[in-house]
């Protein structure tokens, strides 16, 4: 797996659903007695999968091209995996509402790769940095809370490569600060223990990385990175067991039944290109997506098993800039609409959560546009590719008949031969979406 925006996942929703849901819904109640108490301090660990995509722009061309006065794609994207160490203190303000703060470092290989044969190989990486920031929760039920995040986020970018087969290395570094932005869901696995699922988009602005001079003035290449993140992690609250929680409602939820649902997404999507015995690994892509579902699953008592089926409409895209002072030319590589066939299996992780993994089929239309000034737009390349998808999440009921939810999802599709000269394309996506359900009984 080494192979959309800048939007916060809807992060409220997570409580705006629930409250829409307790109103119309009447919740069935199970007597729950005081029990996690989520306020206190924590430390936890957790992996993750992420992607980068790298706004590159060259400025001031016009004195070296003669016609070309900027250049800017957005972008260039590579993916990769990361480990996370955190700490944090939790506050409840109300039976169901809490505020915190945090502070994680990770460490990871997260990068586009360029193969150039014997010509030219170089790796980009965020190898390392750290998060400071906030949280504000809300508990759905005693034993699972959905929250949303932002804060301050530093990180180290790192380069390596070489010319000629090796014979000319080079290698750069820069640090960089921005701000991060999440969503996530936790739930109690069983005494002091959790276990966490959460995106994050963290973006380390527009700076000049490297200045060329020249005769009519300075040309600069600007690099704004921007990097989308999904991990898995357990925490560990000191105190958890003290009896401090206060009971609330819980919905008596049974599992089995036909659904369907709705999701908003976002996250990024990898584009390798491949010619002549080189690759490019790869052309980066981001935005939302929106996608409705139908499903059914079945309740065989700690265990659930389903199917399901989905579509969905979606701006992620690369972008290619030419201005030309007078006017400008713009490609836009597009992945659209497509849908996906899935089975999932769950277990249940307490009284009325689940935590699942899923896989199956998918398939996408992706489209080329270019358009220019005064000229409108035109597609220039479509085509339609199969692939696969797998993910997990964790979903929690709301009310006896309605579930919200979080999931990530890894979807690698096949190579596709546009005809170009040899040119393939091979694309994957990794999206994280904040779910809601509702089931007949």
């Amino acid at each position: 797996m080494t192979k959309y925006t800048k939007v916060l996942l809807g992060a409220v929703s997570f409580a705006a659903l629930a409250t829409v849901a307790h109103a119309a819904d009447p919740v069935v109640v199970v007597d729950v007695p005081a029990g996690y108490n989520w306020s206190g301090l924590y430390i936890g660990a957790g992996i993750g999968v992420g992607a980068v995509v790298h706004d590159v722009s060259v400025n001031n061309l016009g004195g070296v091209t003669g016609f070309i006065d900027s250049v800017s794609l957005n972008g260039i994207g590579g993916e990769g995996v990361f480990g996370e160490l955190t700490i944090g203190y939790d506050y409840m303000v109300s039976p169901r509402f809490l505020i915190g703060a945090f502070a994680d470092a990770h460490f990871g290989n997260i990068g586009p790769e360029l193969d150039g044969g014997d010509l030219i190989n170089a790796n980009l990486e965020n190898k390392y940095g750290f998060d400071v920031g906030g949280r504000v929760g809300y508990l759905f039920n005693p034993t699972t809370l959905g929250y949303a995040l932002a804060g301050y986020t530093w990180q180290r970018f790192e380069l390596d490569g070489s010319l000629f087969g090796g014979a000319v290395p080079f290698d750069f570094e820069e640090d960089r600060d921005g701000y991060v932005v999440g969503v996530g869901m936790e739930t109690v696995l069983g005494g002091a223990w959790t276990l966490k699922t959460e995106y994050r988009y963290a973006n380390y602005g527009d700076e000049t990385v490297f200045t060329f001079e020249d005769e009519d003035g300075d040309v600069d290449i600007d690099v704004e990175p921007s990097v989308h993140t999904f991990l898995l992690g357990v925490n560990y609250k000191f105190g958890a067991d003290n009896g401090g929680g206060a009971p609330i409602e819980t919905p008596a939820y049974s599992w089995t039944g036909f659904y369907v649902g709705v999701a908003g997404a976002a996250g990024a999507a990898v584009t390798e290109l491949s010619i002549d015995g080189g690759s490019l690994d790869g052309i980066g892509g981001e935005g939302v997506r929106g996608e409705i579902n139908a499903g059914y699953d079945y309740d065989f008592g700690n265990f659930v098993a389903g199917i399901m089926v989905d579509a969905h409409y979606g701006n992620g895209k690369s972008e290619l800039e030419l201005d030309f002072g007078l006017g400008s030319l713009n490609f836009d590589a597009k992945a659209d609409y497509g849908f996906d066939i899935l089975a999932r299996a769950g277990m249940k992780v307490n009284e009325s959560t689940l935590a699942y993994v899923l896989g199956g089929y998918s398939w996408q239309n992706f489209e080329v546009e270019a358009s220019a000034t005064g000229a409108g737009s035109e597609d220039i390349a479509e085509w339609d590719v199969d692939g696969f998808s797998i993910g997990g999440g964790l979903e929690t009921a709301v009310t006896a008949n309605m579930t919200v939810g979080f999931e990530y999802r890894y979807t690698q599709f096949e190579d596709a031969d546009l005809d170009l000269d040899g040119l393939d394309v091979e694309t994957s996506m990794q999206t994280a979406r904040i779910t809601a359900k509702y089931k007949f009984n």
